[in-house]
């Protein structure tokens, strides 16, 4: 759920206590609108899990929870999230119906039709990091939401490219939208997002004023490392083969996480130190 966090990570208000609980909050409640998501994704998926090496052993898929129950978890959960939310903020509720409607759309239609596929599911992180600004009033600078936007596109297209490399043969069979990509169209899309990426990112640290001390732009020293981090995940993925999901890569990869942490205390010193 880090993608609610950056409008108030970026405006400097991560230590505003009211600013800082209203933004935790929006963040439980996209868990567990996501959690929602996910189980009717898997009631969905649930003859292609059973075909997945590691989807296989879903509680669903292994058959350990049964269609019915898992209905019926999906729709008090959501009725759940959205009046906590309302109660919350209303704004909120609504982007939250907004997300929620979306992913069944997706889950039920849009996952299968090609390029289409891959955007929607982006789209749902553009909108936690809308999520994140609209909890403390923030206006969130474009360049800021694209950049954000665009690194979830490249994580989504990283992730089906990894899918289809590990799957091979039994792509088709665990999903059937993999019949419509090849590695070299993936490859192609990972190349142009990725430069978009950098792009976007090196206008948002130009353009942002919370990130100028004393006329200085000091935004522009992370640059290098998160261009560091998007070649190191390409390399990842190319070189090593990394089959696995963004997260997990995180979890397992020793520069990756140096990467962020790199960054991460940059940002920390730029916005609430100088």
């Amino acid at each position: 759920m880090l993608f609610v966090f950056p409008a108030i990570v970026f405006n400097a208000q991560l230590f505003d206590q009211e600013s800082f609980t209203r933004v935790l909050i929006c963040s439980v409640l996209m868990i567990f609108t996501a959690g929602c998501v996910y189980i009717i994704n898997d009631i969905v998926d649930v003859e292609s899990d059973r075909q997945h090496p590691s989807k296989s052993q879903r509680p669903i898929a292994a058959g350990r929870v049964s269609l019915s129950v898992g209905r019926l978890a999906a729709l008090v959960l959501a009725i759940a999230v959205l009046l906590a939310a309302f109660s919350f903020d209303r704004r909120l509720a609504i982007l939250l119906l907004v997300y929620l409607l979306l992913q069944i759309v997706y889950s039920l239609y849009l996952r299968n039709i090609v390029l289409l596929d891959i955007l929607v599911v982006s789209a749902g992180f553009v909108l936690r990091i809308v999520a994140g600004g609209l909890v403390i009033d923030v206006s969130l600078s474009p360049w800021l939401t694209t950049s954000g936007g665009l690194l979830a596109l490249f994580l989504v297209i990283g992730k089906r490219r990894q899918e289809l490399a590990l799957l091979g043969d039994q792509a088709t069979a665990v999903r059937e939208i993999f019949q419509r990509y090849n590695l070299p169209l993936l490859d192609d899309m990972l190349r142009i997002v990725t430069t978009c990426v950098m792009i976007t990112y090196i206008i948002y640290t130009v353009e942002s004023p919370t990130l100028i001390k004393d006329g200085q732009n000091l935004g522009v020293i992370t640059v290098p490392i998160v261009i560091y981090g998007l070649f190191r995940y390409l390399y990842l993925i190319h070189v090593e083969e990394e089959g696995s999901a963004p997260d997990e890569v995180l979890l397992t990869d020793r520069p990756l996480q140096a990467t962020i942490f790199a960054a991460a205390l940059a940002y920390f010193v730029i916005l609430y130190l100088l």
